[in-house]
C-alpha cells in the first residue's frame, strides 16, 4: 500500500508540474542585431529602425539645431569681464601674515550653474593681516582645458582677521564650463 501511495503521489506531482508549464504565458522578446555602423534599434511593434539620425523626428533626419550638445565640440568666443564682488563675513582667522604666510588666503568651494543665468564660482577669502585690504580676484573659466571666460572681481574691503564668502560670476550657462581656476592678484 505504501508503494501504491508513493506512485499516486508521484503521478499527482507530475500532473501539477505539467499543467503549470502548459499554463505559462508566452514571453515577449526583443530582437537586437549586431551592426557595424551607427547604433540602431528595431521597434518590435512597428518594425521601424531608429538611429541617431532619425529618432525623434518622425523618420526625418535631425537638423543641427536639434542634435544633442557635445561640450567638447563647443566653440565659444573667449569673454572678459570686470565685476564687483561683495564679501560676506563668515568667521575670523588668526592674524599670522608674514614672510611665510600670505596676506590673503583663497579657497574655492564650488562651481555651479544657476538655471537661466550664469556660472558661479563660490569661494572663501581670508585676510591674514592686521590691516584692512581691498582684494582683487581673477578667475579663469574653462571647458575641457579650453578658455571660455576671464573674470576680474574687485572684492569689497575685508577687515583684519576676517574670513568671508564671495561669489565670482562667470559666463552665461549657454556656454558650457567644467572648471574654474581663481587666484588673488592684489594685494
Amino acid at each position: 500500500m505504501n508503494r501504491a501511495l508513493g506512485t499516486a503521489s508521484l503521478c499527482l506531482l507530475g500532473m501539477t508540474i505539467a499543467s503549470a508549464a502548459m499554463g505559462q504565458a508566452a514571453r515577449s522578446s526583443v530582437e537586437a542585431a549586431a551592426t557595424t555602423g551607427a547604433p540602431e534599434f528595431r521597434d518590435p511593434k512597428s518594425g521601424m529602425v531608429w538611429t541617431p539620425e532619425n529618432v525623434g523626428q518622425d523618420g526625418k533626419p535631425i537638423g543641427p539645431d536639434d542634435k544633442a550638445f557635445d561640450p567638447l565640440a563647443q566653440n565659444a568666443p573667449r569673454q572678459a569681464a570686470l565685476q564687483k564682488a561683495i564679501a560676506k563675513p563668515v568667521g575670523t582667522v588668526p592674524i599670522t601674515a608674514g614672510p611665510t604666510v600670505p596676506i590673503v588666503y583663497l579657497e574655492i568651494a564650488s562651481l555651479r550653474a544657476v538655471p537661466g543665468q550664469r556660472w558661479q564660482s563660490v569661494m572663501y577669502i581670508a585676510n591674514n593681516s592686521g590691516n584692512p585690504i581691498d582684494p582683487v580676484v581673477e578667475c579663469h573659466f574653462t571647458n575641457h582645458g579650453q578658455p571660455v571666460s576671464d573674470t576680474r572681481a574687485m572684492v569689497s574691503q575685508l577687515g583684519p582677521g576676517v574670513r568671508a564668502g564671495l561669489v565670482v560670476v562667470g559666463p552665461r550657462i549657454q556656454t558650457f564650463v567644467d572648471s574654474a581656476r581663481c587666484q588673488v592678484i592684489s594685494p
